[in-house]
């Protein structure tokens, strides 16, 4: 071996990341063992290869000893400082053992070990990027699939992802690009292994702290997360701040935000949900969108007992139980949920219970302003009755009309009798002097 051979080492150096030196130790290793067997040696010896030249030598190690019992790896104390006064018993003595065709030996060892530690280094590498990436999120495109696994190509290595850890309406093709999330990662003799999922919890958590800056910059917590991949999920958020609503962050202006987690997840349905230390308020928020009456905490067997209207029972557990299932996983309590009616027949909900949730009709103030139904009926009527008024003050006007015509009417024909009196008056005075003639006649 020669410079050109260093060269070479320094050029897999930049490229592949592997330093000169740890190549050059695990070279050194190989031509020990390729010494050994090429030359049926059984002695200790030591290759050096020149880190400049790359030109390479073998030495023997021998013990300095009082008496040599195996020449091949011991020899006396004056052979020893016949080498160099300084040697001393119990010193290592070097002698250089180097074969004239050891060349060619060490370059075919040479060329094997660089393979192979190019591979391992490859190896490491891969699996120290990965490792750190553990339970994250990774793109790859979809290679190839078989009864077990989906092969993803991420570059530099393949993902696995068993069948059953893709959402079920997943349909993928060769090529397509998936998003999942990395459950594990493992060395093996083949280089490391990555599975990853699409079905885990911990995706979902993963695609909301893509999508919501707050939860990513820690001003939102994601507290809890309970999934049935591909049909609902439930997520628990948090946040310290009291100006910021944890909820509308992770939906969204218009629900963007997590709409586009839904397309990511094949439409499946999400429920944000307030998380709360008080195991009362945060099993009543779990059971969303159902409506909760009363929860009791049983703490020594880990219970909760809810108790809803009987309109909503169906919907607090779901279809299946699924919601109810969901909410006992997201806040880690059993839950026992019974309709308003039939925790009246076990005797859990008494009379003061069902007169806190309806207020009886004893000051019709409170009532009214807890029932503004009953006011806008109560209204209704009071706008009717002026609408009778209307009527009756119709029908008084229609009887003045009909007076006031009928009195017209009276002192019409009056004036018309007074005319024609004073119309016969002129005629009468001119009858009277041809009366008054016949008269002196």
């Amino acid at each position: 071996m020669n410079i050109d051979f260093i060269e070479a080492l320094e050029a897999i150096e930049k490229e592949k990341g592997i330093s000169k030196d740890v190549l050059l130790e695990a070279i050194e290793a190989a031509l020990i063992s390729g010494y050994k067997r090429h030359f049926n040696s059984a002695q200790n010896v030591r290759v050096d290869i020149n880190r400049d030249t790359g030109a390479v030598r073998v030495f023997a190690l021998k013990n300095v000893v009082e008496e040599v019992q195996d020449p091949r790896l011991e020899m006396n104390e004056e052979a020893a400082r016949g080498i160099n006064p300084q040697y001393e018993l119990g010193d290592i003595v070097e002698i250089e053992v180097t074969p004239k065709d050891f060349g060619r030996i060490a370059a075919q060892t040479a060329k094997q070990v660089v393979t192979q530690r190019i591979r391992e280094a490859e190896r490491s590498i891969i699996y120290a990027e990965y490792i750190d990436r553990e339970e994250d999120i990774i793109t790859g495109i979809v290679q190839r699939q078989d009864g077990k696994f989906i092969y993803v190509d991420l570059g530099k290595t393949e993902a696995l992802m068993p069948v059953n850890e893709k959402i079920p309406s997943d349909q993928f093709k060769h090529g397509d690009r998936v998003k999942a999330y990395i459950t594990k990662v493992e060395k093996t003799t083949k280089g490391p292994l990555i599975l990853i999922s699409r079905t885990h919890p911990g995706f979902l958590k993963r695609l909301f702290e893509l999508e919501v800056p707050e939860i990513y910059d820690g001003i939102v917590e994601i507290k809890a997360v309970s999934r049935e991949a591909g049909d609902r999920s439930k997520i628990a958020v948090y946040s310290e701040h009291e100006d910021v609503d944890p909820v509308g962050a992770c939906v969204g202006p218009k629900g963007a935000r997590v709409q586009t987690i839904v397309q990511e997840l094949n439409g499946e349905k999400i429920d944000i949900v307030h998380w709360s230390d008080d195991p009362v308020e945060f099993v009543a928020n779990a059971l969303s969108p159902s409506k909760v009456v009363r929860v009791d905490v049983h703490e020594q067997d880990n219970m909760t007992q809810v108790i809803v209207p009987d309109y909503q029972l169906s919907l607090a557990i779901g279809k299946k139980g699924q919601n109810a299932r969901l909410a006992a996983k997201l806040t880690g309590w059993k839950i026992d949920i019974k309709s308003e009616s039939d925790a009246k027949e076990l005797g859990l909900l008494d009379v003061e219970d069902e007169a806190a949730a309806v207020p009886e009709d004893t000051d019709d103030q409170e009532f009214h302003e807890e029932n503004p139904t009953e006011n806008i009926e109560a209204d209704g009527d009071h706008i009717e009755s002026p609408a009778e008024n209307i009527e009756a003050d119709e029908d008084h006007l229609d009887a003045h009309h009909e007076e006031e015509s009928v009195e017209a009417e009276k002192g019409h024909e009056a004036m018309e009798s007074e005319v024609e009196q004073e119309s016969l008056k002129p005629q009468a005075e001119q009858e009277s002097p041809e009366a008054g003639v016949k008269d002196q006649a």
